[in-house]
C-alpha cells in the first residue's frame, strides 16, 4: 500500500470520528521506516498499548528458553508455588465447589499458548461473578490490584478446564510477567530492559511514562452507544503516569510508534537487531506458528470468527489461511495493532479508543 493511500485512510478516519488521532508506523527488515499521522495524535506520542505488550512477554520467555534458564514444559509452580494443586471446575458454568483436582501442572507453555485454564470468560456464570467480586476480571480499565494480590486472587479460583484442553484469553500473560520476575529475582521493567528494550533502543517503552513526558501521553478514549468519543482517561495523567502505583508485573506497557516499530523490525528480521541475536531463528519459528490443537478452537472460547482462518503461536496470532497466510502480530484493547508479513514488512497502527467496530474497520483498511 502506498504512503498517499495509507495517509489518505487515516485522514478519512479521523474525519468520520474513528478516533482523535490515528499514528501508523511501516517499516521492513531492510531498514525501511515511515511514520504517519493524523488528526491529534502526534508521532512520539508514548500510549497504552495494552495486549500488544504480549509478544514482548512472549519474547523475553523465549530469550530465557535460549539461554537455558527456562524450559518451556517446566511447571511454572516451581517459581510460583500459588498455583500448586489447582482445583478444576467440572464444566465451565459449575459452581466454584463443584470442582476435580487438576490432572498436570500449569506450564510455561500454557501461559504462551492461553491454556493455562485461567483467562476471560464471555459467558454469565459463577466463576466470571467471582472474577469480578475479587477484581481479576479483565478490560480496557487499568488492573486494580498490585501483582501479588491479583495473583493470590487469581489463585483463590479454579481453572475452567485442565491445563491444555482448552483456551482462554489474557490472564496467562499476567502470570507470565510475574513469572519472568521472580525467575530473574529482579522487577520485570528491569528484566525487560535489560533483555529487550535497551538492546532495541526502546527508549520510550516500559509500564509507565515519566513526568517530564507527561504531555506526550495522550487521553483514552470509548465510543459511547451513539458513536460519540466519551473520554475514559486523561492526557498527561491518571494510571499511567509514574510513578506506577504497585507492582505492574501482570499489566501491560506504553510505548511509542518508532519503539514498537523496533520491535516488529526485530521479529521481521529473523530475530536478529543488526549482528545481534536477540531470538534465534528456530524459537521464533515457534513463536510465530499455531500451537493450538483444532478441538480447542471452540467457539465459545473467545470472540465469534476468532478462528475462521487464525491460530495461535505465543504471544501472537498467526493468519493459517487466505491471502495473508503466515502473518503474525497482535492488537491492543485501546485500538492499536501489530502484524509481521512473510516478506519481512511490518506495520504498526496506533490509536487511543477502546477496540470496537470502528477501530476493527480501521484495521480492516490497513490490512
Amino acid at each position: 500500500m502506498m504512503t498517499m493511500d495509507v495517509q489518505k485512510i487515516l485522514d478519512r478516519h479521523v474525519a468520520a470520528g474513528t478516533a482523535p488521532g490515528i499514528v501508523v508506523a511501516d517499516g521492513d527488515a531492510a531498514g525501511r521506516l515511515e511514520i504517519l499521522s493524523s488528526g491529534d495524535l502526534a508521532p512520539d506520542s508514548v500510549v497504552r498499548i495494552q495486549s500488544m505488550t504480549k509478544p514482548v512477554l512472549a519474547v523475553a520467555t523465549l530469550r530465557m528458553v535460549q539461554d537455558g534458564r527456562l524450559d518451556l514444559d517446566a511447571p511454572v509452580q516451581q517459581w510460583i508455588p500459588e498455583l500448586a494443586d489447582r482445583l478444576v471446575l467440572r464444566t465451565p458454568q459449575s459452581a466454584l465447589d463443584d470442582v476435580v483436582p487438576a490432572e498436570s501442572p500449569i506450564t510455561v507453555r500454557h501461559l504462551l499458548t492461553n491454556t493455562s485454564g485461567y483467562g476471560m470468560t464471555t459467558a454469565r456464570g459463577p466463576l466470571q461473578d467471582a472474577m469480578k467480586r475479587n477484581r481479576t476480571q479483565a478490560g480496557q480499565d487499568p488492573v486494580e490490584l498490585g501483582a501479588q494480590d491479583w495473583l493470590d486472587a487469581l489463585a483463590e479460583l479454579p481453572l475452567m478446564f485442565q491445563p491444555g484442553e482448552g483456551w482462554r484469553y489474557h490472564h496467562s500473560f499476567g502470570i507470565l510477567g510475574i513469572l519472568l520476575a521472580r525467575i530473574a529475582d529482579r522487577p520485570l521493567p528491569d528484566l525487560l530492559a535489560d533483555e529487550i528494550f535497551d538492546p532495541l533502543g526502546m527508549t520510550d517503552t516500559g509500564h509507565s511514562v515519566p513526568r517530564q513526558d507527561a504531555h506526550r501521553l495522550p487521553a483514552a478514549y470509548r465510543h459511547d452507544g451513539t458513536g460519540a468519543l466519551v473520554e475514559m482517561e486523561p492526557a498527561g495523567d491518571g494510571f499511567y503516569l509514574a510513578p506506577a502505583p504497585f507492582d505492574l508485573s501482570h499489566a501491560e506497557l506504553v510505548s511509542t510508534a518508532a519503539d514498537y516499530a523496533a520491535f516488529a523490525r526485530m521479529l521481521a528480521s529473523g530475530g536478529r537487531a543488526d549482528d545481534r541475536i536477540i531470538l534465534q531463528p528456530e524459537l521464533l519459528e515457534q513463536m510465530r506458528t499455531d500451537r493450538v490443537p483444532a478441538r480447542l478452537k471452540t467457539p465459545d472460547s473467545f470472540f465469534p470468527g476468532f478462528w475462521d482462518g487464525m491460530g495461535w503461536g505465543y504471544g501472537v496470532a498467526v493468519q493459517t489461511t487466505g491471502p495473508h497466510q503466515g502473518r503474525y502480530g497482535w492488537s491492543g484493547g485501546l485500538g492499536t495493532d501489530v502484524y509481521v508479513d512473510l516478506d519481512c514488512s511490518f506495520r504498526v497502527i496506533l490509536t487511543q479508543v477502546e477496540m470496537g467496530a470502528a477501530t476493527m474497520a480501521l484495521f480492516a483498511d490497513l490490512a
